[in-house]
């Protein structure tokens, strides 16, 4: 029972975050730690993503078939090809090759190296500063119909920063549209398009290592935290994005900064433990 109830947290941890330039690697890092729990690992973090993700699915389902149809008929018709749906297509699969081709690489290290706590709160810190700048000082003016191949691989860069708890997957993708250009609600919709490939694969890749492996929890904990993530990460979403469209993220900004800085802080005052 205690399990279940530390599933339903991280649960709700990993939907609150998941898509607020906060990073909810880093949440499902620190908080267990301040609770006292067990490292919930890379293999639970990744899984439970797909909670989310399924949210982004359901959420953008129109969205999703429009410009999967559209893609699949423009292979067979080339009258198709210029249009923006077909060409969002392409730009979330090679967009998606970066963070899929460095996932792979550097998997030893993001199950381990990455996950030090001193890593993850500066990388809370210093993403979270980007990222204000970007908002305070990008031009702001392109639409998401002006989206490039070249931005868009630049976005997915940015998005494969991610693979370090604490630079967060929407925040990176947000701070690299604000800094080409895009609107806050452009930028915003193609982060989360750009995360499906990356988040589903990725809990699917690590699926295998839910009976053990670095995961501390069974089969069932680890699919009740999936399902509280998606319910939660649902009304995430449409929070987000109405916030989005009138204010900045300096709000999360100041969290980053102030959740890194006391991480720090407990850190070296031995209250938590690095690794």
């Amino acid at each position: 029972m205690w399990e279940l109830l530390q599933a339903i947290v991280l649960g709700t941890i990993q939907g609150l975050t998941e898509f607020l330039p906060i990073s909810s690697s880093a949440h499902l890092r620190i908080y267990p730690e301040i609770f006292g729990w067990e490292d919930p690992g890379a293999a639970f973090t990744a899984v439970v993503q797909i909670g989310t993700e399924v949210a982004v699915l359901v959420y953008f389902r129109h969205d999703i078939w429009r410009i999967g149809s559209t893609w699949v008929r423009s292979l067979f018709r080339p009258e198709l090809r210029g249009h923006l749906d077909a060409r969002m297509g392409w730009f979330i699969i090679v967009g998606s090759l970066p963070i899929v081709i460095l996932g792979i690489a550097l998997k030893d290290t993001i199950e381990s190296g990455f996950r030090n706590l001193w890593i993850v709160a500066t990388m809370l810190i210093v993403m979270g500063l980007v990222l204000g700048l970007a908002d305070r000082f990008g031009a702001h003016r392109k639409e998401i119909k002006d989206l490039t191949l070249r931005d868009g691989v630049l976005m997915g860069l940015a998005q494969a920063m991610a693979l370090i708890p604490g630079v967060s997957r929407s925040g990176a993708t947000l701070s690299m549209g604000r800094a080409l250009g895009y609107q806050r609600e452009a930028a915003t919709r193609y982060a989360f398009l750009l995360a499906i490939p990356a988040v589903v694969g990725a809990g699917i890749f690590q699926l295998k290592e839910i009976p053990g492996g670095d995961n501390p929890y069974g089969w069932t904990p680890t699919i009740v935290a999936t399902v509280v993530s998606f319910i939660v990460g649902y009304a995430a979403i449409a929070w987000l994005l109405r916030y989005v469209s009138t204010r900045s993220y300096t709000p999360f900004v100041l969290y980053r900064v102030v959740l890194g800085g006391a991480t720090m802080i407990l850190l070296g005052a031995g209250v938590l433990s690095a690794t």
